[in-house]
């Protein structure tokens, strides 16, 4: 495998995002927002399956204490709320709304999320139609406890168009967050109290717009760098924690959309695609499951609370 990218499920998915590796399982998650999948993918024997919501996945996290699950409980990002999903054996998925948010317009979801190091589950909306450059999207918190009734999503911050890119640094203490908007382009690290869930001191970490692709899905390895998928250029690129570029692998796809390490030994990077609409006969596997060997360890997913 190596450096070089190897399909592993020619899902063609619409818009694959949101993969975790869960190790209690050995197995890969993720989703497909318009086809409103939750994916599977094992290790053991490379068998994959999905289940069906009746609205937009958007991000998912492994839900604390569900692995003995056969598939787990996974928080969720959806159109309308955060929600919590149960996929069972007989093909069922069962969504318990969590939280919902008001839009301030419609034809808004969910879009990229994921839990800090401690637990709390983060996730951004957006205007689904990019094309209107709509300054919509606002960061949310899922927050209450200790009861289900007090969840709530905590707008912490407003003013995206399309927020991407979020990871925690392996210590906790550092946010980052992208708006992938070709308008945008931008990644930006935070200050981050771990102990309130606060970011602050907001700055320039990427400046994406001089480089290949926009920034998309991201995760962090244990040496502490930045992997971002640079959608439109089929790379994932590593950023050093100084914000500088490190290296870039190619994937044999146009939009590789989001990353994440998994694997018995956190070494494999996982990469979900996007397949567009139209012509794809120069990439025809648009919409895969790919994996690297970059020769760098991952972080465990951190397990959210509710």
């Amino acid at each position: 495998m190596g450096n070089t990218a190897e399909l592993l499920l020619d899902a063609r998915c619409g818009v694959g995002e949101s993969p975790v590796w869960s190790a209690r399982h050995q197995a890969l998650y993720w989703v497909d927002i318009p086809a409103r999948r939750l994916w599977c993918w094992q290790a053991a024997n490379g068998q994959s399956r999905f289940w069906e919501a009746q609205e937009q996945i958007a991000c998912i996290a492994l839900q604390a204490g569900s692995e003995s699950h056969p598939h787990g409980r996974w928080i969720a990002g959806m159109e309308g709320g955060i929600a919590l999903l149960t996929p069972a054996d007989d093909g069922s998925l069962t969504v318990e709304p969590l939280a919902g948010v008001d839009h301030p317009q419609p034809g808004m979801r969910f879009n990229d999320g994921r839990c800090d190091r401690q637990g709390r589950f983060w996730a951004g909306t957006m205007v689904a139609d990019m094309s209107l450059a709509a300054v919509q999207g606002t960061v949310y918190r899922l927050d209450g406890g200790p009861s289900r009734e007090s969840l709530r999503a905590t707008p912490v911050m407003p003013g995206f168009i399309t927020p991407n890119g979020m990871a925690f640094s392996p210590e906790g203490r550092t946010m980052y967050l992208s708006d992938s908007h070709p308008q945008v382009q931008t990644v930006w690290a935070f200050d981050y109290d771990p102990d309130t869930g606060t970011p602050s001191n907001r700055r320039v970490f990427i400046d994406f717009k001089p480089l290949p692709g926009r920034p998309d899905g991201a995760a962090v390895d244990a040496d502490g760098c930045y992997w971002i998928c640079g959608n439109d250029a089929g790379l994932v690129h590593r950023f050093t924690p100084s914000g500088k570029l490190d290296r870039s692998l190619a994937v044999p796809v146009k939009k590789p959309a989001m990353c994440a390490f998994g694997g018995p030994g956190l070494d494999t990077l996982f990469v979900t695609s996007i397949r567009p609409g139209g012509d794809v006969s120069d990439q025809p596997l648009a919409g895969g499951l790919f994996a690297l060997r970059p020769g760098v360890r991952g972080l465990d997913e951190p397990l959210g609370v509710v």
